[in-house]
């Protein structure tokens, strides 16, 4: 396997932030480099050296950054898209911009060439007993009636091969019922909601922090033939911008959030102003290690709980908002 190094640019103050973001979305190994750590060994009385490499010299001047590999395939391109986007909600939190840039950058390869070599791994998906998700660019010739979900993530979270979008999928095709309003909350790509669609709802709200990803998501959208007039897009962070919420509504049938444990958290109170009494709530992107901690949240919040599953160290659930909440 082919491995692509990623690196993080940021300050000595956001080292631990930055590395938090990457331990929410499963990430555990990381590089960090920081001229302050090459301040301090200088700095170091107690040293005994008369020679410093030029190597460690580099760190001089360097760039604080966080560095991280990603597989050169599908899941690899999922990752990256999580990273930029956990990248995107911390800069909107660094109001007096103590982190640095916190922009994300591919070592030694193109962008453009990146994004062509792990294509060749996204090969058409079955999930659950009715979805087949597949690339424009490969054809599905199954004859098992499968409805066909097309989905090209570009920089966006969702190809479908991660485990915690294949989770959100069999939930949603288990509990969608025809007619359905959708909200999908961190919604990347769209493949979670388009797929709602696809299986009878009657309209949906896609809402990302990060603009790219809601031009995504509505392209993909118009890819499987949903007119515009029944999947709107929305950008922006409901936690704490009332007028994006006033603009996003009320009345759900059913909402999705596959983000990460502490935004699940973060959002829990408010998923009962969005959905209708006995509405259902999917949230996915959670680590096996924060699954008490969302359930938790969530059971606080009033929502009783009717499915957890796991795979792959990840965890994806159901809820429904009784009346009383």
């Amino acid at each position: 396997m082919n491995w692509t190094e990623v690196n993080i640019y940021t300050t000595t103050e956001g080292i631990d932030p930055v590395c938090g973001c990457l331990l929410t979305i499963g990430i555990t190994g990381f590089v960090i480099r920081d001229s302050k750590d090459f301040e301090d060994f200088l700095n170091d009385k107690s040293g005994n050296w008369d020679y410093i490499d030029d190597d460690l010299m580099s760190m001089k001047n360097c760039e604080t950054c966080v560095t991280v590999y990603i597989a050169d395939n599908s899941q690899g391109a999922d990752i990256l898209a999580a990273i930029r986007s956990e990248m995107v909600a911390l800069k909107s939190r660094d109001v007096n911009n103590t982190f640095g840039r916190l922009a994300t950058e591919l070592s030694n390869v193109k962008e453009e060439d990146w994004s062509n070599n792990w294509k060749q791994y996204f090969k058409p998906l079955t999930v659950g007993e009715k979805l087949v998700v597949k690339p424009s660019w490969e054809n599905y010739s199954g004859n098992d009636n499968r409805i066909v979900l097309e989905i090209d993530p570009a920089s966006s979270f969702g190809t479908g091969q991660h485990n915690t979008t294949q989770l959100c999928l069999e939930l949603i095709e288990k509990n969608i019922q025809k007619g359905d309003k959708i909200l999908d909350l961190g919604c990347g790509s769209g493949i979670l909601s388009i797929a709602g669609i696809l299986l009878g709802a009657k309209s949906a709200s896609a809402v990302d922090i990060d603009q790219n990803s809601v031009k995504i998501a509505l392209e993909n959208a118009e890819k499987n033939h949903i007119s515009p007039e029944i999947y709107k897009g929305f950008c922006g962070n409901i936690i704490g911008d009332s007028i994006l919420c006033e603009k996003i509504g009320n009345g759900y049938d059913i909402i999705f959030a596959n983000i990460v444990a502490d935004v699940l958290i973060a959002m829990s109170p408010l998923f009962k102003t969005f959905v209708k009494d006995n509405g259902i709530i999917i949230i996915s992107g959670i680590i096996i290690e924060r699954c008490d901690d969302v359930m938790s949240a969530m059971e606080k919040n009033g929502y009783n709980r009717i499915e957890l599953k796991e795979s792959g160290g990840w965890a994806a659930a159901c809820f429904i908002k009784t009346g009383e909440v």
